[in-house]
């Protein structure tokens, strides 16, 4: 993705603090970015497989045993109905990036979200939320207790609060699952600089797990590293640091990613 360069020439608009953007952090100036009328073939198979995680890690549990165990029966079957299921949605373009044309141009405009978009975003907030949050809870636990009770905790609050996230989405309460897509410019931010910073966390906390014994003092290490990344990369992309990151200047006409 073609990232703008800030320059002195730039538009006060686009320097200036829009929509509570700090004046430092750098925006995007949308009037520079080519704008598509259709997404090439390529771009739309590169998004397909987000999707398929997405969806296939959905069931919380099962991708703990994924994870702890290896793969199985039971995740061979629900991987190929997540197949299915994307794969059709993929081909009438009902996925956020697998569309035959890009659904977002006018970033001010106020356009109904679909409810395609809806339903993948909120999975996909469910996702960054609910595993990052399990995890530290089951690390915070394993300090106190001395014991580490991670299955349980998973079998127990996982869907409670998956469904309260999908909840959340269906009364449109979430970044890019709101009803209309007005705000886009500004809550891609949240949800990209949530990404980052789960898909970076995660597989460092994986692999502490799996290479420190299961003591006091490995179990501290792995949290504050855990927490660390976490909350250094939410720096980084509140700075506009990270793709996606930027806010983009409302107003002007740019493609949704």
């Amino acid at each position: 993705m073609t990232q703008p360069v800030q320059t002195s020439s730039s538009p006060p608009a686009a320097r200036g603090s829009s929509r509570g953007a700090s004046a430092a952090i750098p925006v995007e100036l949308a009037s520079e970015r080519k704008i598509r009328e259709r997404n090439k073939l390529h771009y739309r198979a590169s998004h397909w497989p987000i999707w398929i995680w997405v969806f296939f890690i959905a069931p919380g549990p099962l991708t703990f045993d994924l994870f702890e165990t290896g793969f199985d029966s039971r995740m061979a079957a629900w991987l190929g109905v997540v197949l299915i299921g994307t794969g059709i949605a993929g081909l009438r373009g009902r996925l956020p990036g697998v569309e035959p044309r890009p659904y977002i141009i006018r970033f001010t405009e106020d356009k109904p979200n679909p409810l395609y978009r809806r339903v993948c975003y909120t999975f996909a907030w469910s996702a960054v939320v609910t595993f990052a949050v399990l995890n530290i809870a089951g690390l915070v636990g394993a300090l106190v207790t001395g014991e580490w009770h991670l299955r349980p905790l998973y079998d127990v609050a996982y869907f409670p609060m998956a469904i309260t996230i999908w909840i959340l989405g269906a009364v449109g309460q979430l970044p890019r699952v709101k009803r209309s897509t007005k705000g886009e410019g500004h809550e891609r931010r949240y949800f990209y600089g949530s990404v980052w910073a789960v898909c970076l966390g995660q597989p460092v906390l994986w692999f502490l797990w799996a290479v420190l014994p299961q003591t006091w003092a490995a179990d501290a290490l792995k949290l504050t590293v855990f927490l660390g990344i976490l909350a250094y990369v939410g720096w980084l992309a509140y700075r506009g640091k990270l793709p996606r990151t930027r806010p983009i200047v409302p107003g002007e006409l740019a493609v949704s990613d």
